[in-house]
């Protein structure tokens, strides 16, 4: 089922009219999971840091053994002509994506040279600016990389993900804040996180348990240029209770700001105004 709608899917060279089928029933993808995407947006047709969710999913597939068979270039010229299929002012999710196609060693390696390859382009709203959030916590962990891929943005990753999302749902809230395996803050089930307290603008340390993504990057650049850097500590779920200011990053919405934590409320603050503020600015002033 798409996530949105006016579906196109490049495939086997050629953009197609429609959510086409791409895999096969004996596929590595199918059976045992091997399959890798990134995430990237289209708006006021703008296509920030595209370039970047291109080389990302190359490296997500060479972090599960395939070979990428795609140059970053030129996944970024094909979804450019992919998006000419769409009215300008149409809102996009570009999503690149690899699987295995053939087994290797043992039947659970994959044939590294066998790797299919998409993109899939849907029309997707994006979210309001006076859209929000809010946050409980999770039984569940982000797992480390002796244990999954978490240096990939795979597919087989994102169960887990789906189990945090629906016991806060369960909760009555939208998201879960997420402890990696020490039992400090990570990320949420969706998003990176963000957190201001006394004008300070702290972020989960980038610890390798969870992908430390292009917009949250694209964020502390901007911040750090308007003179306010953001420092990467190891936060506990008790700084985010201590905190006067919360707001995720993530490409779906690029800034969320998050109302409530387990009880705590939150203003949505200057700090987060400005924040999507400035990548609104920073995206029109790049395109």
């Amino acid at each position: 089922m798409a996530l949105g709608t006016n579906v196109k899917t490049y495939f086997e060279g050629r953009w197609h009219e429609a959510d086409v089928p791409i895999m096969r029933a004996a596929d590595h993808g199918s059976w045992l999971g091997t399959s890798v995407f990134d995430g990237a947006r289209a708006f006021d047709g703008l296509t920030p840091d595209l370039l970047a969710h291109c080389e990302r999913v190359n490296s997500s597939a060479r972090a599960l053994m395939m070979t990428p068979t795609v140059s970053a270039e030129d996944m970024v010229a094909i979804t450019l002509e992919g998006l000419k299929l769409f009215p300008k002012v149409s809102a996009v999710y570009i999503r690149p994506m690899y699987w295995a196609t053939e087994a290797g060693y043992g039947a659970i390696v994959p044939q590294s040279e066998g790797t299919g390859f998409a993109i899939c382009l849907e029309e997707v709203p994006m979210a309001p600016p006076e859209a929000s959030i809010t946050l409980t916590t999770t039984q569940f962990r982000r797992p480390v990389l002796e244990s999954a891929v978490v240096n990939a943005k795979a597919g087989c990753l994102y169960p887990n993900n789906a189990r945090m999302l629906a016991e806060a749902k369960a909760k009555g809230y939208g998201n879960a804040l997420v402890a990696d395996a020490p039992g400090n803050v990570a990320e949420t089930a969706t998003a990176n996180v963000f957190m201001v307290r006394d004008g300070e603008v702290l972020t989960p340390i980038a610890n390798g348990t969870f992908l430390a993504g292009i917009t949250r990057a694209r964020h502390m650049t901007n911040l750090a240029a308007d003179g306010l850097p953001v420092a990467e500590k190891v936060l506990t779920f008790e700084d985010f209770r201590q905190a006067d200011e919360v707001f995720l990053s993530g490409n779906m919405s690029k800034v969320t700001p998050v109302t409530e934590f387990d009880g705590t409320h939150y203003q949505v603050g200057p700090v987060t105004r400005r924040v999507r503020e400035m990548y609104w600015d920073w995206a029109h002033s790049a395109g």
